[in-house]
């Protein structure tokens, strides 16, 4: 932890937006340098204008890739254009606009030209192709690069489906805008955005309206207005900054706004673990100052800026308010939702990542509902989510939706949102905090710890760690117990992790290389406690090193 880790942001931690702006415009992407190209990661392209990663040429042409991949995939209904609050969205936005009007695309952005999070964008491709009243399917961009520092800018395409796209679509998006920035962008068809704002094609959406007014749907509002529980939403400066105002007025729920203040150079936040600002609703030091004030409230929560995460403070067994660790919530609202949606289809299953904790396995096997494991990324949530095979998909880092009450689908993306409002249902409901629930399923199922710690590696050996077979790992035993299982595919779905991952009757530890980094990652968990948990992990740094070496 660095020095200034939970502390307020000094001016010098401040960016300077004039620049920010001045380099998305005036900078060019230098096509050598494979930081500066189109690359599209699990939650879609993102960077810096200021390290020529995310200009206005990029999103031209990711654009005018997006449009000319809807029309061969014959996407013909409208798409629906989001933004968060990071200084880059709004000229970013206006870019994509200028490129979409240009091309004849119908498009809709928000009614009150203001932000929007990305289960709002999701909820409305998904009302609209269930509808029944379009012929036409709508699709969706939303530009935001998430929790990221404040100098970055990020663009996300959402297919039909409502969710993030797959790697066909993402690759080929990716290809398609290289190949266009390669010819100087003469291939993209623009307008000023002064005549696209007044285009025939371009329309408004009421994103909060009809998110706000259907959370009935998905959540037991009443049993949370009947309860009188206090609720402080901090929307860290994000997209959901006007939303939690509209819930708490729309459904008379006793809701504060925490902290309403909208500032692209997020001076009011406090400081991550590396001393850099970052809206991670998950990190106990970005939420320094909601957990702070967490006395206030019966429950307290926080969003990332496009909401698409979720942070839970509250009272644990001991009285004390703490964040609660991501994992530890999706166990307790997996434990309470296929407790309470009678709704829900018998054979719907739970879906969680391969990096999530293993006291996951042990709720869902309590439940009597089926697990299914995958790959690190949401998209491999959308397909079950949509039709109802998965009924709750959530994944380490915070992230989850799951159906509404009646089993359909909600939203196909991330949404903190509803799982901010789900940490009161279950507190009405149950008139226990998730924090202390999570206390009762330890006793029941043992009290696992996890981490997640980076090692060194190069290209090259991230490469190999990517590309590993079972067959190359030789080891049989982790930290004095019989290796149960490798695996470099994902048990759910047969898809390939990207890594590996080995398993122990009372440990794992899955090893990643990072996309943006020389590194590579090693989560790991342990039953047994905090000591065997570092043997594990340093056994894990051994063996995945002798392999890459």
């Amino acid at each position: 932890m660095a020095n200034r880790a939970g502390t307020v942001a000094l001016p010098s931690d401040l960016i300077d937006v004039s620049a920010l702006l001045d380099a998305y415009y005036d900078r060019k992407p230098d096509l050598s340098d494979p930081a500066q190209r189109v690359a599209f990661g699990t939650s879609g392209h993102r960077g810096s204008s200021l390290k020529g990663a995310f200009n206005e040429a990029h999103i031209a042409a990711i654009t005018q890739a997006i449009v000319e991949y809807r029309a061969g995939q014959n996407i013909t209904g409208p798409l629906f254009l989001a933004k968060d609050t990071h200084a880059l969205s709004d000229p970013a936005q206006n870019t994509a606009l200028e490129v979409l009007a240009a091309n004849g695309v119908t498009t809709l952005i928000d009614a009150r030209d203001g932000y929007t999070p990305t289960p709002a964008l999701s909820h409305a491709i998904l009302t609209w192709n269930r509808s029944g009243k379009n012929a036409e399917t709508a699709d969706g961009i939303v530009v935001t690069p998430s929790h990221n520092p404040p100098a970055d800018g990020g663009f996300k395409y959402n297919p039909p489906n409502g969710g993030p796209a797959d790697t066909d679509a993402t690759g080929w998006i990716a290809n398609r805008a290289n190949e266009l920035l390669g010819e100087d962008n003469r291939g993209v068809k623009r307008i000023p955005i002064e005549q696209a704002r007044t285009a025939d094609v371009v329309g408004t959406h009421d994103f909060l309206a009809n998110y706000v007014d259907d959370l009935p749907q998905v959540l037991d509002l009443d049993a949370i207005r009947n309860s009188g529980l206090r609720i402080g939403a901090d929307p860290l400066g994000g997209a959901s900054v006007d939303y939690w105002g509209a819930i708490g007025e729309r459904h008379g729920l006793n809701l504060t706004v925490v902290n309403p203040t909208v500032d692209p150079q997020w001076a009011f936040m406090t400081l991550d673990w590396d001393e850099k600002i970052r809206m991670d609703c998950s990190s106990p030091y970005a939420m320094a100052s909601l957990i702070e004030k967490a006395g206030d409230y019966d429950i307290a929560t926080g969003n990332d800026a496009d909401a698409d995460r979720h942070g839970i403070v509250c009272a644990g067994p001991d009285g004390t308010r703490a964040l609660m660790n991501p994992n530890h919530y999706l166990a307790v609202a997996i434990d309470y939702l296929f407790r309470h949606r009678d709704g829900w289809p018998a054979t719907s299953a739970i879906g969680k990542t391969l990096v999530s904790s293993s006291i996951i396995d042990k709720v869902a096997a309590s439940t009597g509902r089926k697990l299914i494991e995958v790959p690190v990324g949401f998209k491999w949530f959308v397909s079950g989510l949509l039709d109802g095979g998965i009924a709750f998909g959530g994944e380490e880092s915070a992230g989850a939706s799951f159906l509404t009450r009646d089993g359909q689908p909600w939203s196909t993306d991330k949404d903190g949102i509803l799982l901010c409002l789900l940490a009161s249902e279950i507190t009405a409901v149950t008139g226990k905090t998730p924090a202390v629930r999570y206390g009762e399923l330890t006793a029941e199922f043992g009290d696992p710890v996890y981490a997640r710690i980076d090692a060194a590696a190069d290209r090259d050996q991230k490469a190999k760690l990517g590309k590993l077979s079972p067959e190359q790992v030789t080891a049989d035993s982790l930290a004095g117990d019989p290796i149960t299982a490798k695996l470099t595919e994902a048990p759910g779905n047969g898809a390939a992790i990207g890594g590996l991952k080995v398993t122990t009757d009372k440990a794992w530890f899955a090893a990643r290389p990072s996309g943006t980094e020389d590194v590579y990652k090693i989560y790991a968990e342990s039953f047994v406690g905090a000591d065997h948990l570092t043997e594990v992990q340093a056994e894990a740094k051994k063996l995945v090193d002798s392999v890459i070496s």
